[in-house]
């Protein structure tokens, strides 16, 4: 199945967590990396009282069912040291299953499409980049989710393919 994850760091030098994350992600078991955005900045979504955001989106082929694959991204969370101290605020790392193939998923544990998918520029811009005919499930393509979701602050950094 064709997966798409999205990751975002601001604490302890994001940008090598991501980095790190992907590779991370490359090593998880009957998972294939396919695809990899470059990485962006943009600020943070809740409070403002925290640094900017490091964000990517990969894609995987995998054999894993949702939930494995969701167990396998919160172990590399863990190992990155992730804590939860409040909603959308700062962490070492985030990674969320934004689409699992073409399936609509809704648990106690979790949601897919990612909720909230279409309105984050720092999830569609990159998406958009690894994959832009992607039709997202229950909404639309992702080329008219992308025209009406503005950059908002998004910055594409350069150079920064691992």
């Amino acid at each position: 199945m064709l997966a798409y994850i999205g990751l975002g760091s601001n604490l302890e030098q994001p940008q090598q967590q991501v980095r790190t994350a992907i590779e991370d992600i490359r090593a998880v078991t009957k998972t294939t990396l396919v695809a990899q955005s470059s990485l962006y900045r943009s600020p943070p979504m809740g409070p403002q009282d925290q640094p900017d955001y490091i964000n990517a989106v990969v894609g995987v082929e995998t054999d894993l069912t949702p939930h494995e694959l969701l167990d396998a991204l919160q172990q590399i969370e863990q190992k990155h040291g992730r804590i939860r101290k409040r909603h959308w605020g700062e962490r070492t790392l985030d990674l969320d299953i934004l689409l699992y193939a073409d399936k609509v998923i809704e648990d106690e544990r979790l949601t897919v499409p990612h909720p909230g998918i279409a309105e984050r520029a720092f999830v569609v811009y990159p998406l958009a980049e690894i994959a832009p005919d992607l039709q997202i499930p229950g909404l639309d393509s992702l080329a008219a989710i992308k025209a009406h979701c503005p950059p908002e602050g998004l910055v594409p950094l350069e150079n920064n393919q691992s």
